[in-house]
């Protein structure tokens, strides 16, 4: 039978950043905080996703008998500019619909466990975060996010990949805790402009921005409409200000050449205009939280971006949204930024 050393071995040569291993024992925890803040996750439910199935690995994969967590550090490159603050950084190298690198990688892993009798099943409805410290990968931050010990200069630009897999190895010790440096006065939790994050390791979900670009209900409400700034679809601003991200964050990358090329498709006269064949071909293989049928959303956001960006250029734009567009929400955010422009 192969090692647990040889896997970690053919982890690293495959390009991931760090593997750990854990047990297939339930989330306990996380279903209990589940159950505890059921209101905070109906959306969830109606959406399709069974959160509580996905704090037991077994109901997913009855097999499982261990569960193995990659980490991929999603920050080896720069971005580009004119994409910051508008698109959280994950949805840009996110390539699970173009599965042009880490698909791939994931891919060769889980065929190396193959061809050594081990078989695997995506954790990908499991809590993720969760997994990859109870793997001892690293530790949470206030902002609920997780932080790598040794990947991507022990940042949060961290993607795990949790795979069930039907053989035993010994677990990693469990790092499962808070690790935030004791001088940060909660940096992120004063910097959510939405006021997600309701104090140390609480959010609500609800009223978070990446939640709120392509999850919330109906228009974006007027209390959350400047808050979310230029912000299209997700947000980073809680790891942005957070002085555990400050090494991976001050490194001086090329920017991605790959991200780069595709850019210019996501300028926000582009967003707010396009048609479903414009969204399918260019949009999607990016950003695929909203389907086709709920393009109005990425419009919305272009509108509400544009009028927050104070760029009277963009009334031009707003009017033809007005006199062209049929969808009433997103019609109702532009004339929302017409006005705001007009005002200045």
């Amino acid at each position: 039978m192969i090692t647990k050393q040889e896997i970690i071995d053919a982890a690293y040569q495959i390009g991931f950043a760090d593997i750990g291993f854990t047990t297939a024992e339930p989330f306990d925890s996380h279903r209990a905080i589940l159950e505890e803040r059921s209101s905070f996750y109906d959306w969830a439910y109606e959406k399709g996703m069974d959160l509580l199935k996905g704090t037991d690995p077994k109901a997913i994969y009855p097999e499982a008998r261990s569960i193995i967590v990659l980490l991929e550090n999603y920050h080896k490159e720069g971005f580009p500019p004119d994409m910051l603050g508008k698109f959280g950084r994950c949805y840009m190298v996110d390539d699970r619909m173009t599965k042009d690198d880490l698909a791939q990688r994931t891919k060769q892993f889980r065929a190396f466990l193959s061809a050594n009798g081990i078989q695997s099943k995506s954790g990908a409805n499991l809590p993720q975060r969760l997994a990859a410290a109870r793997a001892g990968l690293g530790t949470f931050g206030k902002n609920c996010m997780f932080y790598a010990k040794k990947a991507a200069r022990r940042s949060s630009w961290v993607f795990p990949v949790v795979l069930l897999v039907d053989q035993e190895f010994d677990p990693d010790e469990p790092t499962v805790t808070v690790d935030c440096p004791t001088w940060c006065r909660n940096a992120c939790i004063a910097a959510c402009p939405t006021g997600a994050l309701r104090g140390p390791n609480k959010i609500d979900p609800r009223k978070c921005i990446s939640y709120l670009s392509y999850f919330g209900e109906g228009v974006t409400p007027l209390e959350y409409r400047e808050a979310m700034g230029m912000r299209v679809y997700g947000c980073d601003r809680c790891q942005e200000v957070c002085p555990r991200n400050e090494p991976c964050m001050n490194q001086d990358l090329p920017v991605s050449q790959k991200i780069s090329a595709w850019a210019k498709d996501f300028d926000l006269r582009a967003l707010l205009h396009m048609d479903e064949q414009y969204y399918i071909e260019k949009v999607l293989p990016h950003m695929f939280y909203i389907p086709p049928k709920e393009i109005w959303r990425f419009q919305m956001n272009a509108a509400r971006a544009m009028g927050n960006s104070l760029n009277p250029e963009y009334k031009d734009e707003l009017e033809r949204c007005l006199a062209e567009n049929r969808d009433e929400r997103v019609r109702e955010m532009a004339a929302w930024a017409w006005e705001k422009l007009n005002s200045l």
